[in-house]
């Protein structure tokens, strides 16, 4: 039986390619690993959870916040698809960026929503938290980190 395959819903202008090397300005491409405190890796992956937050049923506001967000980490946003589970119920969505991807899951019967924000290169995934505590006023933030691709 042959497996029927859907076609993807949206196809962005850049190319993986140009996503991951910029040209730097002496003609080279640009390695967005990054050196901190003598460890090579490819980005920072955060993992948050907001407790006691709220607004986490609307769409539209959930992604206005998270494309604020990923714009405060100094990303670039190639895509975004947000997914309403019903009238009244969470939200699932994804920002694809250029350095990687912020996602959400939201539990609004719970005022819980679990979000990943993975960045490389020179983005700061830190500068979304204030972004997100501002557009989901939680009571409790948790953050864990994660340093991907780790060289050494």
């Amino acid at each position: 039986m042959d497996a029927l395959v859907s076609p993807l819903g949206m196809v962005s202008d850049c190319s993986p390619s140009e996503a991951q090397f910029v040209d730097s300005p002496n003609g080279e491409a640009k390695d967005y690993f990054v050196e901190r405190d003598g460890v090579r890796f490819a980005g920072t992956h955060l993992i948050v959870d907001l407790w006691g937050a709220t607004n986490l049923d609307d769409p539209a506001h959930v992604d206005d916040v998270l494309r604020e967000a990923a714009i405060a980490t100094g990303a670039t946003i190639l895509h975004g698809h947000f997914h309403h589970f019903s009238p009244n119920g969470g939200v699932s969505g994804v920002l694809v960026l250029a350095e990687s991807h912020v996602s959400i899951h939201t539990w609004p019967e719970r005022a819980y929503a679990a979000l990943d924000i993975f960045v490389c290169g020179d983005c700061n995934p830190y500068n979304a938290v204030s972004v997100l505590k501002k557009g989901f006023l939680p009571e409790r933030v948790q953050l864990a980190e994660h340093k991907r691709g780790l060289i050494g």
